[in-house]
């Protein structure tokens, strides 16, 4: 499975009978929390492996110490800070403006996204919006985004299982996004895209016909992707039945975005609590049932569809007028506290912003969909072999740099 700490092992001590044998119950008091007394399918000691930190299918430096019975997972604990950079706090040494750049590198495959839910939250708390064309844009420029942290995604967690042609196939089609963001505004993977009232800079010319074109192109993409993987029989036999979340586990552990939908659960904030514009458009919430891995996949697949079906429709009608909202250089928001969230790629991205009527916010805290989402994990993996632990993870789309902000 790669160059992970699969070294350090860690064996559980075996309780012994009067005459010092090894009794049948075996007690493993390793994983803080999960102190209990097994008796292993196989008779043999229950082990602790050390998946990660630096793991090629973490997708960044999360590590994941596992309890085994045999090949099987009996426990897990995610364990994370490896990367930690303080992200909030520095919020409350710079000013609105000055922070707005550092969120982008959280979610840094969705930058846009990141964005848009800070700038509009700050918005919300000076009681102001963008104008009707920066919304507009706004909106097609995230779900641009959508699609090339799908797209990333699909590639990646093919290539974790074990398809290696999907990754070519997934970043020829992610490349053409990273063009139009960085025809826009020069920047291709931290996208610092907007502003605080509306846009960063108006739109390029010959930005419509490029949008257009990407979308009119990517859908028989979409259909080669599906046609190498939805009905391989590898790939379904790798993802079909792993990693079960039902719908009341992932409502009690707070699960958002295609993790939750694929659950059964058919919430979505652009349709729940409309933002940017997305009220003025139709797109369907893909929902599945058994909430599998197999079952998550499809959802993204039916997601990026969605997305190019919004972007069409608001690039017809893009309204002409100013790209900023009035508001001072200086912002100094009334005293007061805001919550406001997006449906970022990979679930609910809300920002909760407390003003003391300064130039710098009070206090910044962010709800990050994957480390939300990375609290299914156990749920998900016990039971799963090991090598489903990598697929599982995959299936969530974590990034560690909003994990551990």
């Amino acid at each position: 499975m790669g160059s992970g700490k699969f070294g350090n092992r860690e064996r559980a001590v075996a309780p012994q009978d009067g005459h010092g044998r090894m009794s049948d119950e075996r007690t493993t008091k390793t994983i803080s929390g999960m102190d209990s007394v097994n008796t292993t399918v196989l008779g043999a000691d229950e082990i602790i492996l050390n998946m990660g930190p630096q793991h090629p299918s973490t997708h960044g430096v999360l590590r994941v110490k596992l309890k085994l019975d045999g090949e099987r997972v009996a426990g897990s604990e995610c364990i994370i800070g490896y990367l930690h950079r303080g992200v909030e706090k520095i919020a409350e040494h710079r000013s609105y403006q000055q922070f707005a750049p550092y969120v982008d590198r959280m979610d840094y495959v969705a930058a846009v996204s990141n964005g848009l839910g800070y700038c509009e939250a700050v918005e919300k708390l000076l009681g102001t919006e963008a104008p009707p064309r920066a919304r507009v844009v706004r909106t097609i420029l995230t779900e641009l985004q959508r699609i090339a942290s799908h797209l990333l995604w699909l590639g990646t967690h093919a290539l974790d299982i074990g398809a290696l042609t999907p990754v070519f196939y997934c970043f020829r089609e992610r490349e053409e996004i990273l063009k139009i963001f960085e025809k826009y505004c020069g920047a291709r993977l931290t996208t610092h895209a907007f502003r605080i009232g509306g846009l960063q800079y108006e739109t390029y010319d010959g930005f419509e016909e490029d949008t257009k074109r990407f979308c009119n192109d990517f859908a028989h993409k979409i259909d080669e992707y599906e046609t190498l993987l939805t009905e391989n029989r590898i790939w379904v036999g790798r993802t079909k039945g792993v990693g079960i979340l039902n719908a009341a586990d992932a409502i009690a552990l707070g699960v958002t975005g295609p993790v939750l939908r694929a659950s059964g659960v058919k919430w979505d904030l652009r349709r729940a609590q409309p933002y940017a514009a997305y009220d003025q458009y139709e797109f369907d919430i893909p929902t599945r049932e058994t909430g599998d891995t197999y079952d998550r996949y499809v959802v993204r697949m039916e997601e990026m569809r969605q997305s190019r079906r919004i972007c069409l429709q608001a690039v017809e009608n893009i309204p002409t007028g100013p790209i900023m909202a009035r508001i001072g250089k200086v912002l100094k928001p009334p005293p007061g506290e805001v919550y406001h969230s997006i449906e970022a790629p990979k679930g609910e991205l809300g920002y909760y912003i407390v003003s003391d009527g300064t130039t710098q916010p009070y206090r910044v805290r962010v709800r990050p969909p994957s480390f939300i989402n990375l609290q299914a994990f156990d749920k998900m993996a016990k039971g799963a072999l090991i090598a489903d632990v990598v697929a599982i993870i995959g299936t969530i789309d974590i990034v560690l740099g909003e994990v551990d902000r």
